[in-house]
């Protein structure tokens, strides 16, 4: 495998978790987040996708150093490593809205939409950024 087919495959392996996030998450605006089995799997749907961005991202880290892309290599850690925190923060963020609606709070569930909102603007962000920077990874012919 040559270096410029490990840069297309990192990327591939990059966009398939954040398109498929793109494309299950705007599924949750169509019930309500009152229902604890419902915050359940969405916050489960979160928490798998932060873990395949931090593995994906790192081959897609490893793959373009090993490319000798530097750049872009640092790039994609910061994805990498933006999914490792932002794990952390959203998972306890939802957890901690979830306790609140279950012990009556009427703006709990407010809150929990915000933070879905939040989560999908984020992701598409970087999907966006992503997709816009392909021609600057790839070398042209």
């Amino acid at each position: 495998m040559t270096p410029d087919q490990a840069v297309l495959f990192s990327t591939i392996i990059l966009l398939v978790p954040m398109g498929y996030f793109l494309l299950a998450a705007p599924a949750f605006l169509l019930v309500k987040l009152d229902v604890p089995p419902v915050t359940r799997l969405l916050r489960g749907m979160f928490n798998a996708y932060f873990v395949v961005l931090t593995v994906s991202g790192v081959i897609g880290t490893l793959a373009f150093a090993t490319a000798g892309r530097f750049s872009v290599a640092l790039g994609i850690a910061l994805i990498a490593g933006f999914a490792v925190l932002a794990r952390q923060w959203f998972l306890r963020r939802l957890d901690a809205e979830a306790d609140a609606r279950d012990a009556g709070d009427p703006t709990a569930v407010r809150r929990l939409r915000q933070l879905h909102w939040g989560g999908m603007l984020c992701n598409a962000v970087q999907v966006f950024v992503l997709v816009g920077s392909i021609p600057y990874m790839a070398p042209l012919p």
